[in-house]
């Protein structure tokens, strides 16, 4: 009894999951990082894509079948990944993402033509299949039932390295070559894994178990990752026609450049100001009230000048982006007890959605107007409100 005594007197500061508070906040810190470098590596990509075509000689079709490569092996192998490394602590699960997805870009920059460029595009997209779902397990086997907030926190982590890789970037390929600029990337991604290896504390499988919420059933579950596949749905559709939209509203290329900025700024807020209305209004209420907005607001560029349109796009970004953050969240508490996986279909669920949404957008628009092309994206967001009226049975709160 005396030594269970000095063993509880040991740990005061500790909850449930073992974690005293600052071993929680790295363990979020080193999520954080992880989400912000593997988001960074995928939107960098894009700024490649034209120095790889006059490298190789690609046309448009063979561009996309190079980005195909990555995305494709990130979306594709989600499920796979979690089931794969069921057995390993989201730490290591997390060193073994990094390390993959840099020597990735490590095998890119080496002098091996298109094909080193080709396997490295797909090792690298199989570390960042890794990173998603463990990344999200960490901040729940750290925080358990009360994962929410953080969650939402490291979801906004992603739009951080988003914004910042691409631009870098962007200023380093004028100035290096660009298997200079992926060799700078990779050695980033060796300084994450430094991080990553100094700041989680070593959790076990059986904590990831003990710290899964319980779900109420499958059924709400497939909700969520339906309404998971319509938010993003909605975004990249209006994203497809934006451009296009402040053209046609006189706006030039500086214009476009503003507007994209400004959405994205307003869905980095988002991000962060979503998580914390979820906890005062619940997942329903702030549901509602972000997708109907975002359903308006869609609707209103279409009609108002560009100086309202660019008013009102930072507002739009808190909605259209921000809902992603509360529907994370509810993930654990669908879960049916296997957090895990759950994370890896609804990662699944929304990267899919995100790569097959523009195409049938753009089928519409090609097939009718922009303007019903936009009209359908915000239709879509308004289809979200009676799905997640359905979903509150299955929270096991009353949200």
């Amino acid at each position: 009894m005396t030594e269970l005594a000095e063993a509880a007197g040991a740990r005061p500061d500790r909850d449930a999951s073992g974690l005293s508070k600052p071993e929680k906040s790295r363990s979020l810190l080193a999520a954080c990082l992880a989400h912000a470098l593997h988001d960074g590596y995928t939107d960098a990509l894009y700024a490649f894509l034209p120095v790889w075509q006059a490298q190789f000689g690609l046309s448009y079709a063979m561009l996309a079948v190079v980005r195909a490569l990555y995305f494709g092996t990130m979306g594709g192998l989600q499920i796979p990944a979690d089931r794969v490394l069921r057995g390993w602590s989201p730490r290591a699960a997390l060193i073994l993402s990094t390390t993959a997805a840099a020597a990735g870009l490590l095998l890119m920059a080496l002098p091996l033509g298109f094909a080193g460029l080709c396997v490295g595009l797909v090792v690298a997209g199989i570390g960042s299949s890794i990173q998603h779902p463990r990344g999200s397990m960490l901040v729940v086997a750290s925080y358990g039932t009360a994962a929410r907030q953080p969650l939402g926190i490291y979801n906004f982590s992603g739009d951080l390295g988003k914004a910042a890789l691409p631009a870098a970037v962007a200023m380093l390929l004028p100035i290096l070559a660009w298997q200079s600029v992926l060799l700078l990337l990779a050695g980033l991604g060796a300084v994450i894994v430094a991080a990553l290896a100094t700041l989680t504390p070593a959790a076990t499988p059986s904590d990831v178990v003990k710290d899964a919420a319980p779900g109420r059933g499958g059924g709400g579950f497939r909700i969520l990752t339906t309404i998971g596949a319509l938010d993003t749905a909605t975004r990249m559709g209006y994203l497809l026609f934006l451009p296009f939209l402040i053209h046609a509203q006189g706006g030039g290329l500086q214009a476009v450049g503003a507007a994209l900025a400004l959405l994205f700024i307003g869905g980095a807020f988002g991000k962060a100001t979503c998580a914390w209305l979820g906890e005062r209004l619940g997942v329903v209420g702030t549901v509602i009230i972000t997708e109907t907005a975002t359903a308006l607001l869609i609707a209103a560029t279409l009609v108002t000048p560009l100086p309202l349109t660019l008013v009102l796009l930072p507002m739009l970004g808190v909605v259209l982006n921000g809902t992603s953050s509360v529907l994370y969240g509810t993930v654990p508490d669908l879960s049916t007890g296997d957090t895990g996986r759950a994370f890896a279909i609804f990662y699944t669920s929304v990267i899919c959605a995100g790569g097959l949404a523009p195409i049938l957008y753009g089928t519409i628009a090609d097939h009718s107007s922009r303007t019903v092309g936009v009209l359908a994206s915000a239709a879509t967001a308004a289809l979200i409100v009676p799905l997640v009226l359905a979903l509150r049975p299955h929270l096991h709160r009353r949200r």
